[in-house]
């Protein structure tokens, strides 16, 4: 799964065109201490952390607060933080992950709703996937806690696949080849936001070093038929 590079340059991405754009130093030095002692309690060395109930990370992840301002630009002051993982790549725990769609959310609890399932329990949280259109009104931003230069694994994107609805799984190399790779390179304290539905992977790091991300689902509006969701 390796990647060539693109004609796309990442500061000339948008969310309108290829569904993903990076916000340089979208924190600051105090700001990203902060949210770094936020997050001090969390296991470390683990793949992914699902998060909820924790009172700390409130205030970063408001729509008026430094990152829930930027999802906020694009849904609506009225969005909020649905979902969030801790993601710590190490050299301890270097993984691979295939080309995907992100297609479940996070409620509260399970009511069978019309368009909604399978459903399923991640780390105790109740998870379903839900109809396609409502993943396509979400956004995703990744907070980026270390920096991602190449060699340390970063995300990498097919630009514009979020417009091609659900993909099949059989469809996915077919789609990747046609939108393009863009490896979503960073520095501590930068912020890329994404539509949440874009397909995306990520290889093993070639020089592994920390590389802990936030990742937090945005939406806006409530789930139907009694749905709610888990939040963060």
């Amino acid at each position: 799964m390796t990647y060539s590079g693109s004609t796309v340059l990442t500061e000339d991405m948008t969310m309108g065109k290829e569904g993903a754009q990076l916000l340089k130093a979208a924190l600051s030095a105090s700001q990203l201490s902060a949210l770094q002692r936020a997050l001090a309690a969390q296991p470390r060395d683990h793949a992914g952390v699902r998060l909820s109930g924790i009172p700390e990370l409130r205030p970063f992840l408001d729509p008026a607060g430094p990152v829930g301002q930027i999802p906020a630009s694009v849904l609506g002051p009225e969005c909020l933080p649905v979902r969030a993982i801790l993601f710590d790549k190490s050299a301890d725990q270097n993984w691979s992950l295939g080309w995907h769609q992100d297609r479940t959310i996070a409620v509260r609890q399970r009511i069978d709703v019309d368009g909604f399932g399978p459903w399923s329990i991640k780390s105790g949280m109740v998870h379903v996937e839900p109809p396609c259109d409502l993943l396509a009104g979400m956004v995703t931003v990744r907070v980026h806690l270390d920096a991602v230069p190449a060699t340390n694994a970063p995300l990498l994107v097919a630009p514009g696949s979020h417009k091609r609805g659900r993909i099949p799984t059989a469809e996915i190399p077919d789609v990747v080849r046609q939108c393009g790779i863009i490896p979503c390179l960073a520095t501590a304290g930068d912020i890329w936001l994404y539509v949440t539905p874009i397909l995306h992977a990520s290889e093993a790091a070639a020089a592994p070093l920390h590389r802990r991300v936030l990742q937090v689902d945005y939406a806006a509006g409530a789930l139907p038929g009694g749905l709610e969701w888990l939040g963060v």
